[in-house]
């Protein structure tokens, strides 16, 4: 504390922001986890109980943590500066030398430790609850995990060397999964095989598998059917011969692993830095559009600086004088800039996807874009 506020008027705001942020953070998490709740009502049968649904939300609050810390830091230094301008506190700190510059760098150092706390809810914490809530729900329900479609979740993977005396195999497989049970167990697994040309070789379909230590899935109960071209002079003509074969057990080397699963079970905005630029290579080595995932990516590298522009918002609300209106006006206005924020982050993320833009530049510009609205506002007031 003393090392990041050696002044004794940090320390004093420092303080004080830090109550009035966890006392709101504290009213915003319990109203979502009520909704949250309520809205989960409708899914409790069978074994899903109403403990089973608390725990779930519970398991989930992390993630929301990492949503609303941004517009609690913003609420809570508007009604820090609006209560001590109501009070002329905010008046003598200026007169003793708090400019403009001084201010935003205490913000700046005030916001630290909330950007450490909201690294540490969206890098670790958050994603792990996240994926142990999702698996614990579809335990109890009996439903499947990370399902993209109503025929299960699809992935994309690269042929591998055969074991043994076959010859290289070059191409693609397709991998759909009916049900991930959880991260090293799945069922319903259905595989596609094309050659270089893009022809079907194989169709493998399998009960259940497994992912042992080795990086092997071992299938249970497996039927492939393997497709070769017959020989025909007539190029219009090209027919295929047709061999299936049962097997109870079946080893497999694939590039889909347990950890490319657990990203299916999350949203892109929910999952680690690391997690999201694992699946973004396995998508690019796959030829796969990863858009979606390179904008979440940025924002979540980007992510710090939202709450350093919302804490910087709240500044010019301490240079109103009580006469620009009551501090509960003030909060007010904080909450509609906060929504106002979320709102216009979330349309210029779909935006950037359905325009296909710099993933960058559509991380970047609603916060960028925020902090010269601040710095306007702060220069505006400051000048009155």
């Amino acid at each position: 504390m003393w090392l990041l506020f050696p002044k004794i008027y940090e320390q004093y705001l420092a303080r004080q922001v830090y109550i009035v942020f966890t006392f709101i953070l504290f009213a915003l998490i319990s109203l979502f986890i009520f909704f949250d709740y309520l809205n989960e009502v409708n899914a409790i049968t069978g074994n899903y109980t109403n403990f089973l649904a608390f725990i779930h939300i519970l398991l989930k609050a992390p993630g929301r943590l990492v949503e609303i810390i941004p517009v609690a830091g913003l609420i809570g230094a508007i009604y820090v500066f609006a209560q001590m301008a109501s009070q002329s506190e905010f008046t003598i700190l200026r007169l003793a030398g708090l400019n403009a510059p001084r201010g935003i760098w205490t913000l700046l150092k005030i916001g630290l430790p909330i950007i450490i706390l909201t690294l540490a809810l969206s890098e670790w914490v958050g994603p792990y609850c996240e994926s142990v809530a999702e698996q614990l729900r579809a335990r109890a329900i009996g439903s499947a995990l990370g399902s993209s479609f109503k025929t299960g979740t699809w992935v994309k993977d690269k042929l591998t060397p055969v074991e043994g005396a076959s010859p290289n195999k070059t191409g693609i497989r397709f991998v759909n999964v009916s049900s991930i049970k959880n991260r090293e167990e799945i069922s319903g697994i259905r595989m596609y095989e094309f050659d270089a040309k893009r022809n079907l070789q194989t169709i493998r379909v399998a009960v259940s598998g497994s992912y042992d230590a080795r990086g092997f899935w071992n299938l249970t109960n497996v039927t492939e059917t393997h497709f070769k071209e017959v020989v025909n002079t007539n190029p219009l003509d090209t027919k295929y011969q047709a061999l299936t074969v049962e097997l109870a057990e079946q080893r497999l080397q694939s590039e889909v692993t347990p950890e490319i699963l657990s990203v299916l079970l999350i949203s892109p905005e929910k999952m680690s830095i690391t997690t999201l630029n694992r699946f973004i290579d396995h998508l690019h080595e796959n030829k796969q559009d990863a858009h979606n995932y390179e904008i979440a990516l940025w924002k979540k590298i980007v992510y710090p600086l939202t709450i350093l522009v919302m804490l910087s918002l709240a500044l010019p609300f301490g240079y109103l004088n009580v006469r620009s209106g009551g501090i509960s006006i003030k909060v007010f206005g904080g909450i509609m800039l906060g929504m106002s924020f979320q709102l216009f982050n979330t349309l210029f993320s779909q935006l950037g996807l359905l325009g296909a833009w710099p993933p960058l530049l559509t991380a970047m510009t609603p916060p960028l874009a925020y902090f010269l609205l601040g710095i306007f506002g702060l220069m505006w007031v400051a000048n009155r």
